[in-house]
């Protein structure tokens, strides 16, 4: 996904227990990666620690995300890679 981020100051920081609870738990949800996939430095804009873009709780009922989907959900916007994360959250919500 082709995210825009918006966000000049802030990053993703936890120590080291919580990082290896949340990886362990498997609650970080995105990560800031290259075109290819690929977790590197150089992909992360904003200096998030492991890359993380997104985590949710041990629930896993809510997320935070700090890439900005709402600015990419339309084709007037030139992208819309961001509507499939909207799609999946009212697909659960009909459900």
């Amino acid at each position: 996904m082709k995210i825009p981020i918006a966000h000049g100051e802030g990053n993703y920081f936890a120590d080291a227990d919580v990082l290896k609870a949340i990886n362990d738990n498997d609650q970080v949800l995105f990560r800031y990666c290259d075109e290819a996939g690929n977790i590197t430095a150089e992909s992360n804009p904003n200096g998030s620690i492991e890359n993380i873009a997104g985590i949710c709780n041990d629930a896993r009922n809510v997320f935070g995300y700090m890439p900005h989907p709402e600015r990419a959900a339309d084709l007037i916007l030139a992208n819309e890679d961001g509507l499939a994360i909207f799609e999946s959250i009212l697909s659960l919500v009909k459900a």
